[in-house]
């Protein structure tokens, strides 16, 4: 098994992630991502995803709502939940991540461990991710377990398999025990909008190279424009076109740390017609010139 390369994120036309992690004889993949480095954009997948922070400090953001997971802290991921991860504070961020399939733990939709336990916890729109702070035993217990978890992984020791299973067995039931199902279900509009963002964050991906307006990203999912703009202040907390810089920078900074290219031909490839504004563009997000971003991240990496 070992550590699988954590590329730039592929994903369908909804957003939903491509990537297969794992195999379909042992659907588990453990990656160890450089936040600072490369930051996870918004998507979704069928799996379920666990990951602890290594170093430094991680804003992960579920459905529209932020949290802050420090060093040692542990994150779980619910199937379907769009969710993005990104660097928060001036420090290097690396996390210890696993992504699994349901059926790992579970087995077949008949058994007792899939209807007793993963049905209630896959199937509830109440609880799309759950953050362990620490603060509680079972929270220490669980952020140890993931730790656990992605270690068995890498290892790949004889009989890992039923290691990191056993582990995420312990994780979910965890989870089961105590995160009870909650009363009060998101309202039909709150749903709704949920799979209409994930249309049109998609539509951003497939053309952030060309001329994106506002007009353009609400006809994608077939709403007004003011309803495009609620839906992304409510969803993630921009308006699309702040999304579309962000989209675009991050894409530079992948070409810049993966590629010798000149620069001005990145900023060109990935929607920026003046180089001035590229760069002005990129300092506001990443905090320096795109030259010394890519300098940094060469000194990083030897």
């Amino acid at each position: 098994m070992a550590l699988s390369v954590c590329g730039p994120v592929s994903t369908d036309r909804q957003g939903r992630e491509l990537i297969e992690h794992g195999t379909p004889l042992f659907p588990v993949a453990c990656y160890h991502d450089n936040i600072s480095e490369a930051e996870v954009p918004w998507h979704w997948h069928d799996e379920l995803e666990i990951l602890v922070v290594e170093t430094g400090i991680t804003r992960v953001s579920v459905n529209g709502t932020d949290y802050m997971v420090r060093q040692g802290e542990g994150f779980f991921v619910n199937t379907g939940a769009l969710h993005g991860v990104w660097n928060e504070g001036a420090e290097p961020c690396y996390l210890q991540s696993v992504v699994f399939h349901p059926r790992l733990v579970g087995g077949s939709v008949d058994s007792i461990l899939w209807q007793k336990y993963l049905e209630p916890l896959i199937s509830d729109p109440c609880r799309p991710c759950v953050h362990f702070a620490n603060t509680q035993e079972w929270e220490k217990d669980a952020s140890k377990t993931i730790q656990l978890a992605w270690q068995a992984c890498v290892s790949e020791m004889e009989g890992f398999e039923f290691e990191v299973r056993e582990r995420l067995s312990r994780l979910i039931f965890l989870l089961t025990k105590n995160c009870p199902k909650a009363e009060k279900r998101p309202s039909e509009k709150a749903l709704r909008d949920g799979e209409r963002i994930k249309i049109m964050l998609q539509y951003i991906q497939e053309h952030y190279d060309g001329e994106l307006t506002l007009a353009k990203i609400a006809e994608s999912a077939a709403v007004s424009e003011n309803e495009c703009l609620r839906c992304f202040h409510s969803m993630i907390g921009s308006t699309p076109i702040q999304y579309v810089k962000q989209v675009r920078i991050q894409k530079a900074a992948e070409l810049l740390v993966s590629t010798n290219r000149k620069i001005s031909d990145i900023g060109a490839e990935c929607g920026f017609q003046e180089m001035s504004y590229f760069a002005k563009t990129f300092r506001e997000l990443k905090g320096c010139t795109p030259g010394e971003f890519r300098r940094k991240m060469a000194g990083l990496k030897e």
